[in-house]
């Protein structure tokens, strides 16, 4: 060593850190590369991301490479630094270079590189999987010795190598934390209908549905003109039959057929009752998920909801379930009705139809009431009071004031709800009567 010119030494001390650079950002980049969109680009035929992938299936080979190549050029670059130093400065050139050295290998062999290995990762990583793909192949006799005295060691203190876990896998909730950092790359519209189809499994027919007094049909006792009055006026494609009461339902009927011979003045009860569809019933509580596989297996559209005992308690369509992802997109009026349930006061309260289910003031409040129990603003408020309130009684759910303003036929009709209550903390008895004068002071505090 002591005949090789100092420039040589010095080239090749250079060239050594850069390896060591190599490698360490190299290891970086693979590491955090963004598994599914490399799983894309494979997919596509990128050819650096078919040969990444390949080597992070097996990630501890590849480790074991890149750490035997790192470990090996500063190693090498440390002994060569020293005699430099020594033939330079003797034995104090031994402290010099070990100060410097590390100074140096922590800047551009560690910090440098796996910083821009972070910036990016791609480029880098692509580039080095062309380097190592060949390069395992080489030194896999010795890559394999190594990792199999480290699983060895690993066995001993009862680690089980050959179990991979499900760290690519993502549940449901952090999907919807890919879904909402996803930022511009997914429009927000796009966004939203990815976590409304990510809430459908919690969310059952009856929280949706139609509810039993709301459900608009055909009464077949009812006089004829009547009939043909309601069929003319109705904004719906298919209505229930029943006589009497909705218990009594015959089926549904098709009113785009009925229609045309309305027009005519050629409808008869005779033919319309002969044209009733048979009923098909959804059971309390199915999930939105499976209710939407069901109708698309029965070739349905429209079901009635009912109890364990069969009696109905609403009515829910395909169209209701695909609002729930898409958002409200008919023009039926009783969805105009919707929109007044809700109305923003000039003092900053809502005052609200005590019809509206939970879910949909949460929606499109941003509020958090309790949606586990009743479905409707009404059942939450008798929930809460365990009875039924007065107008003027105030009370608190969720730290949100809420006002009785009209009952009518033991049914709160209409509520006043105000701004919540900072800092609030339940109390033992959740049942928190307020006078209006107290509710305006706690929001004030």
């Amino acid at each position: 060593m002591n005949d090789v010119p100092l420039g040589v030494l010095l080239l090749t001390l250079t060239i050594l850190i850069g390896l060591s650079g190599f490698f360490s950002g190299s290891e970086t980049a693979l590491m955090t590369l963004n598994r599914y969109r490399l799983r894309n680009l494979a997919k596509n035929g990128h050819n650096g991301a078919i040969k990444a992938s390949a080597l992070l299936k097996t990630p501890d080979r590849l480790i074991g490479l890149i750490l035997l190549g790192n470990n090996f050029v500063n190693i090498l670059a440390s002994a060569l630094a020293t005699i430099m130093a020594i033939n330079l400065w003797g034995d104090t050139g031994i402290a010099i270079v070990t100060g410097v050295l590390t100074l140096v290998i922590l800047i551009f062999a560690e910090v440098l590189p796996k910083t821009l290995a972070t910036l990016k990762s791609e480029r880098l990583a692509f580039f080095a999987a062309h380097i190592y793909t060949p390069l395992l192949k080489f030194a896999w006799p010795l890559v394999f010795l190594i990792n199999s005295f480290v699983n060895w060691l690993l066995a001993l203190v009862g680690v089980d190598t050959k179990q991979h876990g499900n760290g690519d896998k993502l549940n449901s909730e952090e999907l919807r934390t890919v879904v909402d950092e996803a930022g511009d790359m997914i429009p927000q519209r796009h966004q939203r209908m990815l976590l409304n189809i990510l809430d459908l499994e919690k969310v059952t027919v009856d929280e949706i549905m139609v509810p039993r007094n709301e459900i608009e049909g055909i009464d077949l006792n009812d006089p004829w003109l009547d009939i043909v009055e309601k069929l003319g006026n109705s904004s719906h494609s298919r209505m229930p039959v029943y006589r009497e009461d909705i218990d009594n339902v015959e089926g549904f009927i098709y009113l785009r057929r009925m229609l045309k011979l309305l027009k005519g003045e050629e409808l008869t009860q005779a033919y319309l009752e002969s044209n009733i569809r048979e009923s098909y019933f959804v059971p309390e509580g199915t999930s939105v998920t499976l209710q939407l596989l069901n109708f698309q297996k029965q070739k349905k559209r429209i079901g009635l909801v009912v109890d364990e005992y069969g009696d109905i308690q609403g009515l829910v369509t395909i169209e209701d379930i695909l609002e729930e992802i898409v958002g409200e997109f008919t023009s039926d009026p009783t969805k105009d009705e919707k929109l007044s349930e809700i109305v923003l006061m000039q003092d900053g309260t809502y005052t609200v139809h005590g019809s509206i289910s939970v879910r949909e003031l949460n929606r499109e409040l941003s509020w958090n009431l309790p949606t586990e129990g009743p479905k409707t603003l009404n059942g939450l408020v008798l929930e809460h009071l365990q009875n039924i309130p007065e107008k003027g009684a105030s009370f608190i759910i969720n730290g949100r004031p809420i006002e009785i303003t009209k009952v009518h036929s033991n049914v709160v009709q209409v509520a006043r709800l105000d701004k919540p209550i900072r800092n609030y903390t339940p109390r033992e008895n959740s049942l928190v009567e307020l006078t209006e004068s107290k509710m305006r002071a706690s929001i004030q505090s």
